[in-house]
This record gives C-alpha cells, structure tokens and sequence, in this order.
C-alpha cells in the first residue's frame, strides 16, 4: 500500500484508475477525488466522508473541451464565464448530460462543474483523462483541508495516496453559480465575486439560493464546523474577553498574545486562505469556545463572512 509521503502524480491516477480514493490539492481545498464516472468510486467518497446521499459533488474536469460531455444545452453565458474564470475557483451548475451519475448530482438534473487550477490537480487530470468527483477532504460538516497534514489526519490510512500540493493558495471552496435557469444566481460565494460575474456578464447576476435552487455543495446551513462551539463577535466584545479561562480568540487587525488565540490577515484574500487552517489549529486546543471578530460587511468578504456563519451553526455538534 502506498504511504502518503510515496504519492506522486503517477501513482495517483494509477490509484484512480482501480477504483481508489485519493488526496488532491486544488487552489481552493484539498478535495476526496475519485473517478466521477465509477459508480463504486464515487460511493467510496461518501462513505468515506460520511456524506449524505442527496449532497451532490463538483465534478473537475481537466480541459474545457470536457465541458460538453458532462452538460447539456450549455449557454453562452457558461462559455464567457470559462473563458474567462477557468481554471480557476467557479463552478458551474448545468443541465446535465445523460452521463453523469445521479450519485455524482444528488438525483438532480443538474451538474456542477469546475476545471481547477492547481498545477498538481492539472496533471492529475490530464494523465488521467477522465473527469474527478472531489469534494473537500474531510469528515463531512467539519473544517476543510488547505494542507496535506489536513487530510492525513482525516482519513489517516484510510487515503494513502495524498499529494502534498502545500497550502491552498484561495483557501475557501469555489464560487458557485447557477446557470441552470434564465437568471444567473450565486449558490456559495467564494473568491469569484459578484461584481466579477456581472461584470463578464453584462447581466444582473442573483445572490442567495431561492426555493427552486438545485441543491449544491456547502449549502446546509451548518457547515466547516470545528468540534469547538464557535461565536462570532463584534470587535469590542471580543477584546473584552481576550485571555479568559476556556476562550480562544480568532481576530484580524490587532495583535493578540499567542496563548489567546491567532490574528488572521486583514485583506479578504489573506484571511480566506489563512482561515480554515486556523479554525483546525485553534479547534485542536482543546478550548471551551472560539470566539471569532466580524469580519467587514463589504462585497470582497461574501465569502468569508459565508464559512464563517455556517461555521458558527455547526460547531460544536456532536459528530
């Protein structure tokens, strides 16, 4: 058996190709990757994350030229928005093309799909040559992965096969972005803004899932949840409790003692890539809470302000 610290490309996708479950780094998290056209492949990957049967994943395809194998009735605004956006952090929920297994969607007739960036994820994919279901690799509702170590302390033999790609350079999940109706709607911020979309588009684009929304991955409302109870603060509340028995602080923008808790980065794009791996490291310290600063109610931080809400709702729950 392989050991993690063995995996290289070569061995990954000869891993993939019997059927195996392995480790992978995109820009965004570290995904659970498997053969998204192997039924048993693609059982193996909610198993192990112990997922519900009706959450669908996001599979990742190694070139746009896949794009129409896995969608059907693609529309123009899909093609402007890979053009522009791919590789990168966007998925894309489509109609789905009669090939795609109703495992890989929930029982939907829609897929989402993304072509990562990650130079390691590219040649996984392009060696290959098929098509990878890949949702974050860890346990599911709790923290995603941004390391390697992440994941070997998720799933520990259970993966052996881990390519160690570094830290994730986006740090939060992808946008995604519903292009399955006439109005393009925003399922789960991420790095991909708003204002970005809209202005690829030239249309309005929605924001916030409506009661016709395909169901997609991250959209329960307790989710990337530590183990620890988690609050989310106002700044002057938070600070009035920095340093009390059992609290662990998580703050940007003012210096904190180590033994209180970390500061996070005040750009949107630094706090999102440094976050999740904070939550696991803060999470590991056996505290009786996490208190964590409000981060700015600007655009930028759609997506931080997301995890960190849905972190709040789940945290603490028993596994």
């Amino acid at each position: 058996m392989n050991t993690p610290s063995a995996c290289s490309v070569p061995r990954a996708v000869a891993a993939l190709r019997r059927g195996e479950v392995i480790g992978l780094p995109t820009e965004t998290v570290y995904g659970l990757a498997a053969d998204a056209g192997n039924a048993q492949a693609v059982a193996r990957v909610f198993a192990l994350k112990q997922r519900p049967a009706d959450h669908p994943l996001i599979v990742h395809l190694g070139s746009v030229a896949q794009l129409d194998a896995w969608a059907r009735a693609v529309p123009e605004a899909a093609r402007v928005l890979v053009a522009r956006y791919w590789p990168g952090p966007l998925t894309l929920v489509l109609p789905r093309a009669a090939r795609v297994l109703d495992a890989v969607t929930g029982g939907q007739d829609t897929v989402a799909l993304r072509m990562p960036a990650h130079p390691l994820a590219r040649a996984v994919l392009d060696a290959f040559g098929g098509a990878l279901a890949a949702p974050s690799a860890n346990r599911f509702g709790r923290i995603s992965p941004t390391r390697p170590e992440h994941v070997r302390a998720e799933f520990g033999a259970a993966v052996p096969c881990v390519l160690d790609g570094g830290a994730c350079a986006v740090g939060i999940e992808s946008t995604i972005l519903d292009l399955s109706r006439a109005t393009p709607r925003i399922l789960r911020p991420g790095a991909i803004t708003r204002a970005m979309l809209e202005a690829a588009l030239g249309v309005t684009v929605a924001a916030g899932a409506d009661a016709a929304a395909p169901r997609v991955s991250g959209s329960l409302p307790a989710h990337y949840a530590p183990r620890t109870p988690l609050r989310l603060l106002p700044r002057a509340e938070l600070l009035a409790q920095v340093g009390a028995p059992g609290v662990l602080v998580l703050g940007h923008g003012f210096a904190l003692p180590p033994q209180a808790g970390l500061r996070l980065p005040t750009t949107a794009a630094g706090y999102a890539q440094a976050l999740y791996a904070a939550l696991r490291e803060l999470d590991a310290r056996g505290a009786r809470v996490i208190l964590v600063e409000q981060v700015p109610d600007a655009p930028e931080w759609a997506g931080v302000r997301d995890r960190l809400a849905r972190a709040a709702a789940g945290a603490g729950a028993a596994d």
